[in-house]
């Protein structure tokens, strides 16, 4: 049962279906998922491309929460399911009789996943860009000497989204184990923007933590690799991202710069960061001669990780996408069905329940 919108819970859910679970979208009476309205553009049925992004392999069900017929319903359908996930803020479900920590007592194989902007003690709203300025992502992002940028897709919003679909597969890998039933407490799954774009840090905060300094904005150069950055060739950017000496003796075989294998100032990586301004200097200069394919198809034979800046449109091209359900999934799964309309399977689900996924 999906009793979220926006992008985070209704991401985790679409991973969830992609992975077969029957997923049911609950939205609000009137205009739903505040998505289907975030555009242009709009599809030819009129769904936001944001809206489709994340919503196929659903159903949809509009319900009023102040309604005690719908409230009901949603009892029924609580009652069926394996798993809940919401991102409601606190007390909003409590207030309306339907009590995460009542519902779980009442039923003892059901997991239970809210997803939250900081956690289950705040009520503050969750957004992807403002937890990208508190949790240091903006800080880090950017141009050494620019403003601190956010990431051009919301990706604490992704990163949340996953997390709670792996919380919630745990859960359910628990519920089925030794130790099943599992207790109440650990049926009850939080998840928040907050942490997760704190621990999606990962090796940034480590550097902070053993280094005791502050990061840092490194623009498309890296804080612990050289060469790692943007460079240009004759016709159009790229990007060189060598990962150990070996690889970096491999780039300069490549490129024809032996002079540069043989410098001591570059024989190590802690060397190149000591010189990567020189070192940057040389590889532009080489790079701007010839076309962005010849050195990348001379830095791929070597296996030196080197690729062009392409834009969505070419990108989207070497993969499988579609306009209606999006980009194919990323875990093992499949697209069954399509974006749902607002209570598309509303009577139905009315009358059958959960039956409703099963075709007549």
């Amino acid at each position: 049962l999906d009793l979220t919108r926006v992008l985070a819970g209704p991401l985790c859910t679409m991973l969830l279906g992609d992975l077969g679970a029957d997923v049911l979208k609950v939205e609000r009476s009137g205009e739903g998922d505040e998505t289907r309205a975030w555009g242009p553009p709009f599809d030819d049925r009129g769904e936001s491309a944001y809206y489709l992004s994340v919503n196929r392999n659903k159903l949809s069900l509009a319900a009023d929460l102040d309604a005690p017929t719908d409230r009901d319903l949603l009892r029924r359908l609580i009652a069926g399911a394996d798993v809940v996930v919401d991102n409601y803020r606190p007390g909003t479900l409590e207030r309306r009789g339907l009590d995460p920590a009542a519902l779980l007592a009442e039923h003892p194989g059901l997991v239970w996943c809210t997803i939250s902007g900081f956690g289950p003690d705040s009520a503050r709203p969750g957004y992807d860009f403002v937890v990208q300025a508190e949790r240091g992502w903006m800080a880090i992002t950017g141009a050494p000497d620019g403003d601190p940028m956010k990431v051009g897709v919301a990706v604490v919003d992704v990163l949340t989204g996953k997390d709670a679909a792996v919380a919630v597969l745990a859960a359910l890998v628990g519920r089925a184990g030794p130790r099943a039933p599992l207790p109440a407490a650990e049926r009850r799954l939080h998840v928040s923007l907050s942490a997760s774009a704190a621990a999606g840090l990962v090796n940034v905060a480590q550097n902070v933590l053993v280094g005791g300094r502050d990061a840092g904005r490194w623009g498309n150069a890296h804080a612990n690799l050289a060469p790692y950055q943007l460079l240009a060739a004759a016709d159009r950017p790229l990007v060189v991202a060598v990962g150990n000496d070996a690889q970096w003796r491999a780039c300069a075989a490549a490129l024809d710069l032996p002079d540069l294998a043989r410098d001591p100032r570059f024989a190590t990586n802690p060397a190149r960061l000591a010189n990567r301004t020189a070192l940057a200097d040389a590889l532009a200069a080489r790079l701007r001669e010839r076309p962005a394919a010849e050195w990348i198809a001379r830095l791929d034979a070597a296996g030196v990780p080197a690729g062009v800046v392409k834009g969505v449109r070419e990108a989207l091209a070497e993969v499988e996408a579609s306009p209606l359900t999006g980009v194919a999934p990323s875990v093992p799964g499949t697209v069954r069905r399509p974006p749902p309309r607002l209570d598309e399977h509303g009577d139905a689900v009315r009358v059958r329940g959960w039956d409703a996924f099963v075709t007549p």
